[in-house]
């Protein structure tokens, strides 16, 4: 299961949509955390790294498209508190 991280256009953002999704909010903190559905998130603000079972660890922060596969078991560890638009698929 692989964590996408890319970076998006202006025109990218704009066309998902993103602007009009839910924020999530987080302060610096690890915990645990289990995907039922695939995970869309554009990061305004924070830096974090998410570790899979397997020790295989990304990083991503302020500006990332993140996309977390359905059925991904993880470990999040929250560098600088996020800001993070997001959408469940």
């Amino acid at each position: 299961m692989e964590i996408k991280v890319e970076k998006l256009k202006d025109s990218e953002i704009k066309e998902r949509g993103i602007n009009s999704w839910p924020i999530w909010e987080k302060e610096t903190s690890k915990f645990p955390w289990h995907y039922d559905s695939t995970e869309e998130c554009y990061l305004l603000e924070g830096e974090v790294i998410v570790e899979d079972a397997n020790g295989n660890k990304v990083q991503f922060g302020k500006g990332d498209f993140v996309t977390l596969p359905e059925g991904l078991s993880c470990n999040w560890e929250i560098k600088k508190p996020v800001r993070k638009y997001y959408n469940f698929k």
